[in-house]
């Protein structure tokens, strides 16, 4: 014989039951809906770390609610993690290449789009112990050089940079970023590294950056896109249409960063 539920513990049963249904959803526009709440996270390169933090306050403080959560690294590594299922809403590689990676998985909604370019100089330490003047003196024996790793496109481009002034040499250490080299040369741990100019800027007066002519022919396009799947893609969407609009261009353009 089945035991019958007193009628108040039903009422309370119900009202669980009820509770749970109304759980907190405002972390997800899955259907495209609004944005009033929740997590938005955007995948970017290394050398991207300042202007996008900035961007994302901006973004924030006109969506009430909002967080933009930022990881920031190396574009191989972030777009190798997309393309293994870690939840993202916004990917902005520091290459054509990489970014194509991921298109490639079908891991991007939609085509990329190219918001802004970014080239190398040379970046040395405040005193500039190594007395570096032109591209031509990172060959000097004795000199500590440091480079991006070749699979990054700070390393792919610094190869290309290198070739084209016909100089050879052998890096103390390649690092995983482009932060990482700056990082080592802000410290003095090297004479000498190969950034973007956009990262010397920020690190001034620290470190100077140094112009050499044939960073032209490794100039790096910069390409943005929506993740596929993204948890919050209504979101996502408002802020590439950030990044691409007036005030994106503004912020880029004032970090040291070329229109395309």
């Amino acid at each position: 014989m089945r035991k019958r539920v007193p009628a108040g513990v039903a009422a309370c049963l119900l009202l669980l039951v009820t509770a749970a249904g109304c759980g907190d959803t405002g972390d997800s526009d899955a259907s495209g809906g609004g944005s009033g709440g929740g997590t938005l996270t955007v995948f970017a390169a290394a050398s991207l770390t300042e202007t996008f933090t900035a961007l994302g306050k901006e973004f924030e403080a006109a969506h009430p609610g909002v967080k933009v959560r930022f990881s920031f690294g190396a574009s191989s590594t972030l777009a190798q993690q997309i393309t293994q299922g870690a939840p993202a809403d916004v990917f902005a590689a520091a290459s054509p290449a990489t970014m194509k990676t991921v298109a490639d998985a079908g891991d991007a909604a939609g085509a990329p789009q190219v918001f802004t370019r970014n080239r190398l100089v040379i970046a040395v330490p405040k005193d500039d112990p190594g007395r570096v003047g032109a591209v031509r003196d990172l060959s000097r024996p004795g000199l500590k050089v440091v480079l991006c790793a070749e699979q990054v496109p700070c390393g792919a481009a610094a190869k290309k940079a290198l070739d084209a002034a016909k100089v050879t040499l052998k890096p103390v250490s390649r690092e995983r970023d482009v932060k990482a080299v700056l990082t080592k040369v802000r410290l003095g741990e090297a004479d000498a590294g190969l950034v973007y100019r956009t990262d010397a800027k920020a690190a001034a007066p620290q470190v100077k950056g140094i112009e050499f002519p044939e960073s032209a022919q490794a100039v790096n396009d910069y390409p943005i896109a929506e993740v596929a799947k993204a948890p919050r893609p209504a979101l996502a969407k408002e802020f590439v249409a950030l990044v691409l609009g007036p005030k994106g261009k503004a912020a880029l353009t004032g970090a040291g960063f070329e229109s395309p």
